[in-house]
């Protein structure tokens, strides 16, 4: 694979602390797992957003609502 290019994934179950995951909205299970930063104020105008948390998100397959959680 390039530098550059992105391997694309595939929707899939997801478990947290035991539980199947399913979407708050539509009540799917598969999702696509994304990592978000989640940016401070002080920390951004510093220029210190290395610091901050991040968060992993998991986009539903079917009505790409988001679910964040802290701790995977």
């Amino acid at each position: 694979m390039g530098l550059f290019s992105k391997e694309v994934k595939k929707p899939e179950s997801i478990i947290i602390k035991g539980k199947k995951l399913k979407c708050n909205f539509c009540g799917h299970d598969k999702f696509l797992q994304r990592e978000a930063q989640l940016n401070t104020k002080g920390a951004t105008m510093l220029g210190l957003d290395w610091i901050n948390k991040s968060a992993h998100c998991y986009v539903c397959e079917n009505c790409s609502n988001i679910q964040w959680f802290l701790e995977k």
